[in-house]
């Protein structure tokens, strides 16, 4: 059963959808938005979401599954230019281990010897609110250039 929902009042994903929370955005198109991960693995990491409220892969309408991966693909493409990264990691979580119930596909900036082993990751925090900002503004100028 496909459950979509416009928006969902209680959804954090939802609220930054709506302009109602604040998030660094990194690419704003009709079906999808895209900004970092408030508590990424690297900076870079960036969260993709639908803009229509499914909680998991499987609730998203067929017909919004290719477009949601070609801007999947657009979005890591931007995020290794702008890192200088030596590739990226394209994961989603379905429930399990899925901290918001709204789908988001995980864009991660990888490089050689990073630390990430299996599924024990360390985190690695912004500096600062200035550092997030060039992260995102490298990210959308790449994003454009793609």
């Amino acid at each position: 059963m496909t459950r979509v929902v416009v928006a969902a009042r209680a959804c954090i994903f939802c609220s930054i959808v709506r302009g109602e929370a604040p998030a660094h955005v990194v690419l704003d198109e009709p079906d999808a938005l895209a900004f970092l991960d408030v508590h990424p693995l690297f900076p870079g990491h960036c969260l993709l979401v639908p803009r229509a409220h499914v909680e998991v892969l499987t609730d998203l309408p067929t017909e919004l599954v290719g477009p949601l991966f070609a801007t999947a693909q657009r979005l890591a493409r931007a995020v290794e230019s702008a890192l200088s990264a030596d590739g990226y990691f394209v994961a989603i979580n379905n429930r399990v281990s899925q901290s918001v119930p709204h789908l988001h596909v995980h864009v991660v900036p990888r490089r050689q010897k990073d630390g990430l082993k299996g599924f024990f990751w360390p985190r690695h925090k912004y500096s600062s609110e200035r550092e997030m900002d060039e992260v995102r503004d490298a990210i959308v100028t790449a994003y454009g250039g793609s």
